[in-house]
């Protein structure tokens, strides 16, 4: 029976993509490394023919392409996502450089769906998607002109991811069930709500308190059952409310 490659359960994610040639040129990018899996968050315009023609060879790619209406959408079941970023954020998640956070991906992938999401061409990813990434990746460039073309980046993730593969990354020593996506933004989302309603959050005057919480338990790489306990404590605490 054969075994999964870890590369087959890594997302390419393009997030609000304004030009179709573009996405061809990622397809074509993620083919010719291994990789096969690509989500488009609310592109300009999809299908297109200039995206098939800078596809050339990788059209299954683009055939298999699957088009979300938002950001919960495509990250839907993932355990991680890195945003592919070169501005500094403030309160981000934990930084990698481009191999290093190849492997990191890679390690998790041997068992679990992740992702890696690509910005707008002009303006990169807002503040909002970058919060619902667990890491941030950062390609080292030239400080004095680090924009790279969309296809580029996905180009050199892709290279990476590939590289990091033949290393032959061993598993994790501990098979842990990580929390995904969806289960951790319920939390996000009960937490916020019984802080609400206790009066500790000012939903007027929030300031930076949910991305701080986000960051912090991003950094734990919570498991299914801690998710499970966190919320039965703010059911029962809820109860007060």
């Amino acid at each position: 029976m054969s075994t999964l490659c870890p590369l087959d359960n890594i997302r390419i994610v393009l997030s609000h993509t304004s030009h179709p040639g573009n996405i061809g040129a990622a397809a074509r990018a993620m083919k010719t490394m291994g990789l096969h899996s690509l989500y488009l968050v609310n592109p300009k315009s999809f299908p297109e023919q200039e995206a098939d023609a800078r596809a050339a060879n990788a059209v299954d790619v683009l055939h298999k392409t699957k088009v979300c209406e938002d950001l919960d959408e495509a990250l839907e079941n993932t355990v991680q996502t890195a945003a592919i970023t070169a501005r500094p954020r403030e309160l981000s998640p934990v930084v990698f450089d481009a191999r290093q956070g190849a492997r990191e991906l890679l390690q998790l992938a041997q068992r679990q769906p992740v992702a890696l999401l690509f910005g707008r061409e002009n303006s990169g990813l807002t503040t909002a998607e970058v919060n619902k990434c667990q890491i941030i990746i950062h390609i080292p460039a030239n400080p004095d002109y680090p924009s790279l073309n969309l296809a580029s980046a996905v180009q050199i993730m892709a290279y990476e991811l590939r590289m990091a593969l033949t290393e032959n990354t061993e598993p994790a020593a501990i098979d842990r069930k990580l929390a995904n996506f969806d289960e951790l933004e319920s939390l996000y989302a009960h937490l916020e709500r019984l802080m609400t309603v206790s009066g500790f959050l000012d939903p007027q005057k929030p300031k930076l308190l949910m991305q701080r919480i986000r960051r912090m338990l991003a950094r734990i790489r919570l498991e299914k059952e801690e998710v499970q306990i966190l919320r039965g404590i703010l059911t029962a605490l809820g109860k007060r409310w």
